[in-house]
């Protein structure tokens, strides 16, 4: 029940906006009380104005001088590679800024196949669909793949896009146990009266860093006679001898049969998403998943970035090979400083403290000394497992790490995480 203060306080907020209807009064003040719990309980987020281009060394609003980025999803540093961004102005002068259409109107341009076709032969897929985020990727696939005669068996802790994607479908749904292989053995057993069994996770867990057992999955998987799909978007680029993901760092790229993935964090930073794998899955994506039937295409100059993108990766393995010399630079340093680091060997290394509010305060207290980092609480991760995500980047010199590390051991002491 909202008390009349609260009430009285909505409709004095409204009274400038014209005549304010009793249900839009109700509506503010139910959005005002739910907005002020928020604030109490630490997990407010403020979005800081970047007034640079992203990289490793940025400029924010209300900070002086260059300010270290730590949190960026920019891993191999092309967002502002010079190659990248003379693509897309190419790209934006052949075809112009947009279809104002969606693929099969008139909505599908040369460049929009040939990119499909890059990514095919870059995962060594039969073929690749392009999205406007791998959100709409998540969420158009599982509907329109699967039916109430079949299953899906997803990790508890995959990516929310992943989360909204099953719900929206009409298979039988399972959710096993984080990383759990018995649990989702356990699962499969029960689903084997579907059709098609469908097991999902991420390659990689974006707010922990850790890395799904694929090759155990994938035993699984041909023991119970079920499919494979995984979410690439914190693995895409970096991960693997080539850069090419979860599935080849673990040697199971023939063994995976469905891989969602970004072009907007590693392979240019712009935005887009797709799937890649059988030729089947493609076709009937084609036909049927709502999010590319009913979007936009993707805009020229974001598919001229990304295809740049993956020219240079496929062209040489040397961008990718540098991150895990550096994510051991900064691993090392901060667990040595009694920091608890979680996850292993992924450039995803969250800072774990528990309290949202700790989170929150010292994310500031290392802006002010020139890093920029961000808390992250509830419910973007569980509640009492806040963390500040560190992200490190290719483009990252060994003297940005050290004073990263540096400003964490400063604000450590000041508030007694570190002795």
């Amino acid at each position: 029940m909202l008390s009349w203060r609260v009430v009285a306080a909505a409709a004095r907020r409204l009274s400038g906006i014209g005549r304010a209807s009793s249900a839009l009064v109700q509506l503010n003040a139910v959005l005002e009380a739910e907005l002020e719990r928020i604030r109490g309980a630490g997990t407010w987020k403020n979005e800081r104005v970047i007034t640079s281009r992203q990289g490793p060394h940025i400029n924010v609003q209300g900070s002086e001088g260059a300010i270290l980025n730590f949190c960026a999803n920019n891993y191999l540093g092309l967002s502002s590679h010079p190659a990248v961004i003379q693509a897309g102005i190419e790209a934006l002068d052949q075809y112009g800024a947009g279809l104002s259409s969606v693929r099969f109107i008139c909505g599908t341009q040369n460049l929009h196949k040939n990119l499909e076709a890059k990514i095919a032969k870059f995962h060594k897929r039969e073929d690749a669909i392009l999205y406007a985020s791998c959100f709409d990727a998540n969420a158009g696939i599982f509907e329109a793949m699967l039916t109430p005669d079949d299953a899906i068996l997803s990790d508890e802790l995959n990516h929310a896009s992943i989360i909204d994607g099953v719900r929206l479908c009409k298979a039988n749904k399972y959710r096993y146990k984080h990383l759990n292989l018995g649990d989702l053995e356990a699962k499969l057993k029960e689903a084997q009266k579907y059709r098609i069994r469908l097991i999902v996770t991420d390659g990689v867990f974006s707010m922990d860093g850790d890395v799904a057992p694929l090759k155990e999955i994938c035993d699984l998987s041909e023991k119970y006679n079920a499919l494979v799909f995984i979410d690439e978007c914190h693995a895409t680029g970096f991960l693997g001898p080539n850069g090419r993901g979860t599935d080849e760092l673990l040697g199971v790229m023939e063994r995976v049969h469905i891989v969602n993935s970004t072009l907007g964090k590693a392979l240019g930073g712009a935005a887009g998403g797709y799937t890649t794998g059988p030729k089947a899955v493609v076709d009937l994506l084609r036909q049927r998943s709502r999010p590319y039937l009913f979007s936009n295409t993707l805009p020229p100059p974001v598919v001229g970035c990304a295809s740049k993108a993956l020219d240079l990766l496929m062209d040489s393995n040397t961008i990718a090979q540098t991150m895990a010399s550096k994510t051991r630079r900064f691993r090392s340093q901060m667990t040595a400083a009694g920091f608890t680091i979680g996850g292993a060997d992924h450039p995803i290394c969250p800072v774990m403290l528990g309290d949202a509010w700790l989170a929150s305060t010292m994310a500031e207290d290392m802006l002010q000394r020139g890093i920029y980092v961000i808390g992250f609480s509830y419910p973007v991760v569980p509640k009492d497992k806040a963390r500040i995500r560190v992200q490190i980047s290719a483009s990252h010199s060994d003297e940005d790490i050290d004073r990263c590390v540096q400003a964490f051991l400063e604000v450590g002491h000041k508030h007694g995480v570190i002795q």
